[in-house]
């Protein structure tokens, strides 16, 4: 059962083939026996067979919608009401929170099965999944290797094929970066296409939920679920949702793809260049045409993110502090050392440093000189692909520069870290839906394709990865130590 996908699955349970309850205690079983890639940091047998067992009550009075029954890897960013929600920090280490995120929700009301909640960078901030608190995901292709973060728990979850399909969080490459890496397909909607609510902030202006799944078409289907407005969200956009699987197979003869020339420089590893080329000949064979364009800020992105993100991190996580929720220091003589002792135990190195850099950003006498500057470079970034968009349909080019890195390996050079998501981090920018696939592997080591599309183009992604996808099999290919 764990190599089908969601679209079989659902196929599967309607026609009694099995139960919701047989299939949730399948994927159950698998992440007990696989636990040595650390994926799942919170796993409840009994929450998830209860979602399972109601699951079968809609299905046998037909009273079932779309994906009841069907298993969900979360991400541990999502506030799951009853459900240990940590953001793989030691500081949320006993928060259980009292109501569902809208994701949550919407899985929930759909009749989808929690199997538990994934591992992932501490509050999201890493490219490798080595932050957590919980210790370091190692990829299924190769447990010596980054899965990719800060995702990474999801993605690895999904190609060992201990879920079929997990949420995740987008904020400079979170979704995307790691499906690269694991060989997965990872969609980072629209900014506001998918509510915030529930999803515990890092950079609120970056920040998106979104999906990781085998496939392009089990992407547009969980997104079916995902997307739409939320009035308790403030950043979501009142934008109707169409059908995502409704132009799925549509013919892309005259469909223009733009490949900039920023993404193909000395910064990318020769055989990821050559494995790219390779799928954009795909795309040609299906009558696309090929077009170079210039996205000049582009190596801007970097060091602009690393203004923004930490700037808004630092204002978000102050409400960490011991006194509310979490986890508060036991020895402190009073409440400034309190403050001070439990943020100081309770959060990361990685943490610690991006919330100095944030703070220093913003303070007085250096807020012009960064965090302004910062935010009008970002403008100038989205004009660059705004002026892009007039000459072509979708943008593609690689995900990541290098197939993943083994653990420990740029722990210790940051710059080297943070320049893994140069391919990425644009989009958060500019709020413009991605999506990585796989296409190639490189030292036995999958090679992601990342697809851009205009504002609110997740339909025509979708539908681009999906014909891609009908050519190739690379999405079919499952770690040899995860295939049985």
């Amino acid at each position: 059962m764990h190599t089908k996908t969601i679209k079989r699955l659902c196929a599967d349970l309607n026609a009694g083939e099995y139960s919701s309850v047989e299939l949730a205690q399948y994927y159950l079983d698998r992440i007990q026996r696989y636990q040595s890639i650390n994926a799942f940091v919170t796993v409840d047998p009994e929450f998830t067979l209860s979602q399972a067992r109601e699951a079968d009550k809609a299905i046998r009075k037909d009273k079932h919608k779309p994906l009841t029954g069907i298993p969900i890897a979360h991400k541990d960013i999502f506030c799951t009401k009853g459900m240990l929600t940590t953001c793989s920090s030691k500081i949320l280490s006993n928060f259980v929170p009292p109501y569902d995120a809208t994701a949550i929700k919407k899985c929930k009301d759909s009749g989808m099965v929690c199997l538990g909640k994934t591992n992932m960078d501490e509050f999201a901030m890493g490219s490798s999944n080595e932050t957590s608190y919980y210790g370091p995901v190692k990829n299924p292709w190769n447990e010596t290797m980054v899965p990719g973060g800060s995702s990474g728990g999801s993605a690895a979850a999904v190609v060992a094929r201990l879920a079929p399909a997990g949420t995740g969080t987008d904020t400079g490459g979170s979704i995307r970066q790691p499906a690269a890496l694991c060989g997965i397909t990872g969609l980072k909607p629209t900014y506001g296409r998918v509510s915030r609510y529930g999803m515990i902030a890092f950079a609120s202006s970056l920040d998106q939920a979104g999906t990781l799944t085998q496939t392009a078409e089990d992407a547009a289907l969980l997104l079916n679920v995902l997307a739409g407005f939320d009035p308790r969200d403030s950043t979501s956009v009142e934008e109707s949702v169409p059908d995502y699987t409704e132009n799925l197979g549509k013919d892309l003869a005259g469909l223009r793809i733009g490949l900039p020339k920023q993404y193909f420089d000395e910064g990318l590893d020769p055989a990821v260049e050559q494995a790219i080329q390779e799928s954009l000949k795909v795309f040609e064979r299906l009558g696309a045409a090929l077009i170079e364009i210039d996205l000049p800020n582009s190596e801007l992105c970097v060091p602009c993110y690393y203004v923004i993100a930490p700037s808004e991190a630092s204002s978000n996580l102050s409400r960490f502090d011991g006194v509310r929720y979490g986890y508060r220091a036991e020895d402190y003589e009073d409440l400034d050392d309190m403050f001070m002792r439990t943020r100081s135990e309770g959060f990361g190195p990685e943490v610690k440093r991006r919330i100095m850099i944030g703070t220093y950003a913003l303070s007085a006498g250096y807020y012009d000189a960064y965090y302004l500057k910062a935010q009008k470079l970002r403008r100038l970034i989205t004009q660059d692909f705004e002026q892009a968009f007039e000459r072509c349909d979708v943008i593609m080019g690689p995900t990541t520069p290098t197939p993943a890195f083994e653990l420990g390996a740029k722990t210790e050079d940051l710059i080297a870290m943070y320049l893994n998501d140069i391919y990425t981090i644009s989009a958060n920018l500019s709020g413009l839906p991605g999506i990585s696939i796989p296409s190639g592997f490189v030292n036995r080591l999958p090679v992601g394709l990342q697809i851009i599309g205009s504002y609110f183009a997740e339909a025509l992604i979708l539908n681009v990865a999906h014909r891609f996808q009908m050519e190739t099999d690379w999405h079919q290919k499952v770690p040899e130590g995860f295939a049985v």
